[in-house]
């Protein structure tokens, strides 16, 4: 999962690290998640242990939806469902082979046209199904850039072109806005999101299955919700792009003014009919990754501590906060005391102000590195770790980075990273000290990952040879 870790300073805090980020990431993949959370026995399907669902009470079942991690989890299902699985469509940016499922491409973090085309199929498919038709709903982080669907144009609105996303998307991405704010606007510039999937499927038995990247796991959020309620308006979508001051193509600023005077509809919100037959279960997140690098820790004999699984706002103020709590920890042993692994998750966000290259879990390690204010003799005794575990951190082919505050210590390094974070050019600076993680695509996307380790007085270097 984290390859070449020669190139890593050989000390057990950064092995650690590496082991305890790997094992986050390895705990929310499909082929790990779906045999833990569904079980089959005979025809009744079990979810989650709060529902069964008896398949032999329908005439088709259908796997429809996107992400990340869609195709790995459609193949658990049809390891777990074999031939009960009839078809059904899927669009992710990291393919495995299917038998029964169509798996088609998009592009992740910026919508592509054979996302658009992608995204078409499974509206098509989902407006197959009846009312004896059973869709296992599949949506896992990056779904809403993957199917993307553009709005097509009604009652005398002209649609949205997938030019026009693509720009607004960008606008987004790079003005600091929250993610469900993000997704306000997407929600309403699609014919997929924000529940319309769900309407599409009607009147079929839909059970969603999600592995989320959200804070707080909102189900709206997570890729745009298209298989649940929605609860933003135009009004909201035009709000954030007043609120971050964005310019947009007017076909998209049109359709948000037109839609809030009432010209389009909707998107469905609570208690519309589409969401009769419709119940989403959650069976992963960050936290699924958190307890299992605590359990890695704790193996290693450090007292984990779990911070919080929500951590949001700007990457370096997230970072502060993460640098501060080893200085305690090395200074009067709260809140725990070395050896011990702080772990936290959620979606820190980058306010793009340069034009460099890197992405939020980067700014944060390379944040942290150099705020920490540690006594020389101890420098080789933290190091901070942090990754999107999707395996993309930005628009970079890494999926973070690790380091400690030895990487920056002289002072032309600690002058580049300075300068590296005012111009949002993380990747160079990380690159250049051996600290950027690469794992490729992962399989999975529960959203970030970040660790501090912070090692006993005298703990001993690692010995690889034995790994």
């Amino acid at each position: 999962m984290i390859d070449d870790r020669d190139r890593f300073p050989e000390t057990a805090a950064h092995d650690l690290a590496l082991d305890c980020l790997a094992a986050g990431i390895r705990a929310a993949r499909p082929d790990r998640v779906v045999p833990d959370r569904l079980v089959l026995e005979g025809s009744r399907l079990l979810i989650d242990g709060a529902e069964t669902v008896d398949l032999a009470a329908f005439d088709r079942v259908l796997v429809l939806g996107g992400g990340n991690a869609a195709s790995q989890v459609a193949r658990e299902l049809e390891r777990l469902l074999g031939d009960r699985v009839d078809g059904g469509v899927v669009v992710t940016d990291d393919a495995v082979d299917c038998e029964r499922v169509r798996v088609l491409p998009g592009d992740h973090p910026t919508p592509s046209e054979r996302g658009v085309e992608s995204a078409r199929e499974v509206l098509s498919a989902a407006a197959s199904a009846d009312a004896d038709t059973l869709v296992l709903g599949v949506i896992t982080g990056g779904g809403s850039a993957l199917m993307p669907a553009p709005a097509e144009g009604v009652a005398g609105v002209a649609g949205v072109t997938l030019a026009d996303l693509r720009e607004t998307t960008a606008s987004l991405l790079a003005s600091g806005a929250a993610i469900g704010e993000i997704n306000a606007v997407r929600k309403h510039l699609s014919d997929l999101k924000g529940g319309r999937l769900a309407a599409a499927a009607a009147p079929a038995t839909v059970r969603c299955l999600v592995l989320s990247d959200v804070v707080g796991d909102d189900l709206s959020t997570i890729a745009s919700g298209p298989f649940v309620p929605d609860e933003t308006t135009f009004s909201d979508a035009l709000s954030v792009l007043d609120r971050y001051d964005l310019s947009v193509p007017n076909a998209v600023r049109e359709r948000l003014e037109r839609g809030a005077a009432g010209e389009i509809s909707e998107t469905p919100s609570a208690g519309d009919p589409a969401f009769d037959r419709v119940r989403t279960h959650v069976l992963a997140n960050g936290l699924t990754a958190m307890r299992a690098a605590a359990g890695v820790a704790r193996e290693a004999g450090h007292e984990p501590l779990l911070v919080s699984s929500r951590i949001r706002g700007e990457s370096r103020d997230a970072a502060v906060t993460a640098a501060a709590m080893a200085e305690e920890a090395l200074a009067t042993g709260n809140p725990v005391a070395p050896p011990a692994v702080f772990l936290s998750g959620g979606e820190t966000t980058v306010t793009v102000e340069g034009d460099g290259t890197g992405g939020p879990n980067q700014e944060f390690a390379l944040a942290a590195a150099l705020e920490l204010d540690v006594e020389p003799v101890d420098r080789d005794r933290v190091v901070v770790g942090a990754v999107d575990t999707d395996g993309v951190d930005g628009a970079t082919d890494a999926a973070g980075a690790v380091l400690g505050p030895d990487a920056v210590a002289d002072a032309e390094r600690r002058a580049a990273g300075r300068a590296a974070l005012a111009d949002n050019d993380a990747y160079p600076v990380l690159d250049a000290v051996g600290a950027l993680i690469e794992t490729g695509p992962t399989g999975t996307n529960v959203n970030d990952l970040r660790v501090v380790v912070v090692t006993e007085a005298g703990a001993a270097g690692a010995d690889r040879s034995r790994k």
